[in-house]
């Protein structure tokens, strides 16, 4: 296994004592500017450059004033004192900076690489597949907290209580990393999740995403048949027993004979008035969490817990105080009759589930369901056809896009038919202007009603905080 790794050209700089100045090309992403935030505290010298950064990003780096005092790339920044480079996949293979680090010889990596180098002797779990990743992450991390467990952590959001969303020491004996099928970097063109290699894995499910990498699902299928031959001989692959892809791949694939295959499916349980319900030999546990998608992920943490030597109970105990990830259904205003709820939902499986979950956990009050295309994926007109029915649980669908969003992924236009085609409902409103969007939800009556916001980007500038005089 160790000469696979090394095929892809990683190298052990990153263990060098000497090592302390990097530089970050891309450092606005999620995970790229945590770990930017994480080796600065572990005394590095950390630069970094983007074109475009987010909230949370630009607070965080900000804070840390480690934000570029001008968005874009220049290469002047690149220069031989640098021990590294580490590029992120929002930069592009003829990126200015990573053109004049390739020029000058200085080591570039993509941060799955380097994640990889610093728990190679470490235990490993991971969790992948095309929905629930986050959140089943969060909720391993979690359970190890609550019961005193040292580890180490890579999570696609910052999670309460704990300080960032990347952990990074010498002692742990655990990792645990949310491991994405995305692609690495420009110039390690393979999806992160290939570079692990974990002693214990989950698979939530396979669904397709990613066309702009991954232009047919017979592709995107293949990069969780590499996945599987990645992992080390008599490794855990706890996977969700229903996805019948993930089922047919796990039949066709000869190296899955290597592994322990463990299945997890839906668990028994009742909806609450603050979540669901879970009963274990005798004992009730309430839960804050609610949804069939959720109880499942969290089926599939309490295999991987009891697999490190976690009983149910203990499992159970520490889950009645997990109140979720960030952006996944989280609760950003309420009020006796209603709930505003803000998700990172985009990919067409994850915006149904969660629509789903919500019209379930409230049947008895109004949907007001919006989801802003965003992601490459859901702004090309032949994936749209994919989104078929997705908000059908709500009372009320809304899709909004913004056309600053086309330019920069360099995509046609969508048209608000295409939406509307693609989406498969005739009363589907579809906002292209920010304005008007704020407008209609500010129009609307919260009474007995709830407001689901589904994006990974932010409608374009709502304003939240305007929005919330509803709650109050």
């Amino acid at each position: 296994m160790e000469l696979w790794v090394q095929s892809y050209g990683i190298l052990p700089y990153f263990c060098r004592k000497n090592m302390k100045k990097i530089h970050f090309i891309a450092i606005g992403g999620s995970i790229m500017h945590q770990l930017a935030i994480c080796l600065q505290q572990a005394g590095w010298e950390v630069t970094g450059s983007d074109d475009e950064i987010f909230e949370p990003a630009r607070s965080n780096l900000a804070q840390q004033g480690l934000l570029p005092a001008t968005l874009g790339w220049f290469p002047n920044k690149i220069d031989a004192q640098l021990d590294a480079v580490i590029v992120g996949m929002h930069a592009k293979a003829d990126n200015p900076e990573l053109l004049a680090a390739q020029q000058q010889g200085i080591p570039i990596h993509g941060y799955p690489q380097y994640i990889y180098e610093h728990a190679r002797y470490k235990r490993r779990i991971m969790v992948g597949g095309s929905h629930g990743k986050t959140t089943t992450t969060a909720m391993i991390m979690h359970v190890l907290r609550q019961l005193g467990r040292d580890f180490d952590y890579l999570v696609g959001a910052r999670l309460a209580d704990f300080d960032s969303s990347v952990r990074l020491t010498n002692d742990a004996p655990l990792m645990v990393i949310e491991g994405d099928e995305y692609l690495a970097s420009p110039l390690t063109p393979f999806p992160k999740f290939h570079f692990y290699q974990p002693h214990i894995a989950i698979l939530t499910g396979i669904a397709w995403d990613h066309v702009n990498v991954f232009p047919t699902f017979e592709e995107y299928v293949e990069q969780f048949r590499i996945f599987i031959r990645t992992l080390p001989p008599q490794a855990i692959l706890v996977y969700y027993q229903h996805d019948k892809h993930l089922v047919r791949l796990l039949q066709d694939e000869l190296w899955a004979e290597q592994l322990q295959l463990i299945p997890y499916g839906t668990p028994d349980y009742e909806s609450t008035e603050t979540g669901s319900n879970i009963c274990y030999e005798g004992e009730s546990f309430d839960l804050l969490i609610f949804g069939k998608h959720n109880l499942q992920n969290m089926a599939a943490a309490q295999v991987v817990c009891e697999k490190i030597g976690i009983n149910p109970h203990d499992f159970l105990k520490a889950m009645t105080t997990f109140a979720g990830a960030a952006r996944r259904l989280e609760k950003v205003a309420q009020n006796k009759h209603s709930v505003c709820f803000k998700d990172f939902a985009h990919a067409p499986s994850k915006v149904k589930a969660t629509t789903e979950a919500l019209k379930t956990q409230y049947p008895h009050r109004r949907l007001i369901a919006c989801f802003e295309l965003h992601t490459y994926s859901s702004l090309n007109k032949d994936f749209l056809h994919q989104y078929q029915h997705a908000l059908a649980a709500a009372d009320v669908a809304i899709v909004f896009f913004e056309e600053h969003t086309f330019a920069i992924k360099k995509l046609p236009l969508l048209t608000i038919a295409d939406v509307q085609k693609g989406f498969q409902r005739a009363d589907l409103l579809v906002f292209n202007n920010t304005k008007d969007l704020q407008t209609f939800l500010d129009q609307q009556d919260y009474h007995n009603t709830n407001l689901l916001l589904m994006s990974s980007g932010n409608f374009g500038g709502l304003d939240m905080i305007d929005l919330q005089k509803h709650w109050q």
